[in-house]
């Protein structure tokens, strides 16, 4: 049985905080109503696979630089896709003056 104190070098202690921050942000996306609570919810799933990968990286890689330009990659996407949608929630709220989702029906294809 691991000692308490050592549970940080573990890889299954990792996996479990990424699996409750994805479950968190796939949840977030179902039940949020609004464009920023999605938006939130989706920086939680981009920082559970990036702890995933730097878990991976630290525990079972040969080569640790690989885990951590993946995440340095998934970092750079959460960034720009946080400017994207922030331009997309302004545009969206001059227009509809809501960022409710379910006011937006005239968004149809």
């Amino acid at each position: 049985m691991p000692h308490i104190l050592n549970i940080h070098n573990c890889l299954g202690t990792y996996l479990v905080l990424g699996a409750l921050l994805f479950g968190f942000g796939i949840y977030g996306l179902v039940a949020r109503k609004t464009i920023i609570g999605m938006l939130i919810a989706s920086e939680l799933i981009l920082a559970a696979a990036s702890m995933n990968f730097m878990a991976f990286s630290r525990f079972l890689a040969p080569n640790p630089a690989i885990g951590q330009i993946f995440t340095l990659f998934i970092m750079a996407i959460a960034a720009a896709e946080a400017a994207i949608a922030i331009s997309i929630v302004i545009a969206v709220y001059r227009n509809y003056k809501t960022i409710n989702t379910e006011d937006l029906v005239d968004l149809h294809g």
